[in-house]
């Protein structure tokens, strides 16, 4: 017998899943996932575990919910570990009430785990909390369709606008005008406060401000759609004095992140902190790789030893746990071609100079890569390897169809050649058409690109940590490494 965890994976920020959640994933057999899950969460899942799409779009469902209860069944008697995962929070409107009664009707041991709710979450990265001493001390969760014939939803108006001073509906665009119409019938002002919030917690994130007499209009004209919060109430005059999201240096960024190895770090981190949305692609299955006896004396006979990546410090160590060799017979000094390394070696104990202070590469042993390049002059070992995971291909793929890229960021020459291979397969060919700024980690990326007729602009690389300028009138990133 498996067990099933049916887990909340929060409003859309990929840090804003609980801890336990995230190890939940980690530890899964079968993920079955929704729509609105940041597929950046997924990164986190093992090497062999089985991903399902159940995502719902507003016109089609691509499982039911009767599909959904019966594969968390089989795969649960099967034996498997499998994680339910969902947008928000599961009791939220999530269903998990009827997945769960089902799993106890098999006798199927089961899990819930909490997740942060879009009702809180998407106000307060607009600078909105739900509650605040001088303007709400109520707050309510409400549907905004239900199962109805007309799909409006049925529910106390009189009380919900004389009883509740912050009201959150959730998918509420499709009837706002009737939300609109019914509180202004049943107490509520017309002047009231109203936002609507698309894409809350992303980087797409849109607010728009209005009342309760205007709000309908604004969307309409502004072409607002789901998945948007429509909060409600004078909390919301709060916004222009609270918000900080929208003031992130890359706020509105959405870069498609191309990483054509696994020799350089990646900067998706160094992104996200400042705001954008990025996807990155492909993604990687990395293995240890094979060593002989050559390799081990190489490690203990070499004076140097420079780690490129942070993936070549974490296999190099084990290495040296499987080869059983103790560090202390390890002579050689350590070098790091980034802090971001650096500090990793020094978690570990071990002290590293910067590649800077390496003045010559004499008795040096590169780690890194199996697929790594390198100098004829430069001894190396490869202590991992790489190949492209296929399960995340049509994940990728709908990320970028709910995104509106803006750049593109190649690392690696390699990431061009597999950018011109895959946009098809990706569907980007619009993108790159229209001329969309590519931006190039290194020389020999820019010169590729230059030569696919890309729009390309070269990015000097001088540190690991990014630092930004950001032209906000034509969406250009200029970033200094």
């Amino acid at each position: 017998m498996g067990k099933v965890y049916l887990v909340g994976a929060g409003p859309g920020d990929s840090e804003l899943i609980t801890v336990k959640g995230l190890e939940t994933i980690k530890k899964a057999d079968v993920i079955l996932y929704d729509r609105l899950v940041n597929p950046a969460i997924l990164d986190h899942v093992p090497s062999n575990c089985e991903l399902i799409y159940c995502g719902k779009l507003p016109t089609r469902h691509f499982m039911k919910q009767e599909e959904i209860n019966t594969v968390l069944v089989e795969k649960a008697l099967a034996g498997f570990t499998v994680v339910r995962l969902k947008g928000g929070d599961p009791s939220v409107f999530g269903r998990v009430g009827e997945e769960a009664e089902v799993l106890a009707e098999n006798n199927i041991p089961y899990e819930i785990v909490p997740g942060i709710t879009s009702g809180i979450a998407a106000p307060l990265y607009a600078g909105i909390p739900v509650t605040h001493r001088d303007y709400a001390g109520s707050f309510a969760i409400v549907t905004a369709h239900d199962k109805s014939k007309n799909g409006k939803p049925d529910i106390d108006w009189e009380g919900l606008s004389r009883g509740v001073q912050t009201i959150a509906f959730y998918m509420g665009i499709s009837n706002l005008e009737h939300i609109c119409e019914n509180l202004i019938l049943h107490g509520k002002s017309s002047d009231t406060p109203v936002a609507i919030i698309r894409w809350g917690t992303w980087s797409r994130q849109q607010t728009v401000v209005g009342t309760l007499s205007t709000i309908v209009k604004m969307v309409r004209d502004q072409k607002i759609e789901n998945p948007a919060i429509t909060l409600v109430g004078q909390i919301i005059e709060t916004r222009e004095k609270v918000k900080w999201f929208e003031d992130k240096a890359l706020f509105g960024q959405q870069i498609l992140y191309v990483r054509g190895n696994l020799d350089r770090e990646s900067s998706v981190k160094e992104l996200t902190d400042l705001g954008a949305d990025v996807i990155e692609f492909p993604k990687w299955k990395i293995n240890e790789a094979t060593v002989n006896g050559d390799d081990r004396n190489n490690i203990l006979q070499a004076e140097k030893l420079l780690f490129t990546t942070t993936l070549s410090v974490t296999y190099f160590l084990k290495l040296l746990r499987k080869e059983k060799i103790d560090i202390r017979q390890i002579k050689a000094a350590f070098y790091s071609r980034n802090n971001q390394i650096q500090g990793l070696l020094e978690e570990h104990g071990l002290m590293a100079f910067s590649e800077n202070e390496l003045i010559n590469k004499e008795g040096c042993l590169v780690i890194g890569s199996t697929q790594m390049e390198l100098n004829d002059t430069e001894q190396h070992l490869g202590v991992y390897d790489y190949y492209a995971d296929t399960r995340f291909e049509s994940i990728t793929t709908r990320a970028i169809s709910d995104a509106s890229i803006n750049s593109v960021m190649l690392d690696s020459k390699e990431a061009v050649h597999l950018l011109m291979k895959k946009s098809a397969e990706y569907q980007i060919e619009n993108l790159l058409e229209a001329s969309i700024l590519v931006n190039c980690l290194t020389e020999d990326a820019f010169e590729v690109a230059k030569a696919y007729g890309l729009n390309a602009n070269l990015l000097i690389e001088l540190a690991p940590s990014v630092s930004t300028n950001l032209n906000q009138d034509s969406k250009v990133i200029e970033l200094t490494y």
